[in-house]
């Protein structure tokens, strides 16, 4: 059973910059991309970033390209979302997701939508204020 936990989250002002991470439970973190995802209040989940399997490819929302930066470091089995120059429509609740096959060359699951997923946290509130 893999088990994903989020922290980092909290309130800040608009401008500000803040690190989520999330620690991902056993021994395969390396086989799994990764992905952040985000939930504004009366929104559909939507997808922010997603990093392969080994890292070295990632991929972003137009929304948050240039401003957020997906990271793992696998001798922490922890994936980590920087978030700079946040602004208000940042504010939501961010959930990490953990899938094999996901974000893979030539698999349909591209690693960009909650669907491609099997492996969820429980999220961590993000709060941008003006």
């Amino acid at each position: 059973q893999v088990q994903l936990v989020e922290s980092g989250g909290g309130l800040v002002q608009v401008g500000d910059s803040l690190r989520l991470s999330c620690a991902v439970s056993g021994r395969t973190f390396s086989t799994y991309a990764m992905g952040w995802f985000r939930r504004a209040p009366g929104k559909e989940r939507e997808f922010v970033a997603v990093v392969s399997r080994s890292g070295g490819n990632t991929d972003y929302a137009d929304s948050v390209k240039g401003r957020f930066t997906i990271s793992k470091d696998h001798a922490k089995n922890t994936v980590y979302l920087q978030m700079n120059s946040l602004k208000p429509e940042d504010t939501a609740v961010y959930y990490c997701a953990a899938d094999p096959l996901a974000y893979s060359s030539g698999h349909p699951r591209r690693g960009l939508r909650p669907d491609d997923y099997v492996y969820w946290g429980q999220g961590t509130q993000v709060t941008v204020s003006s």
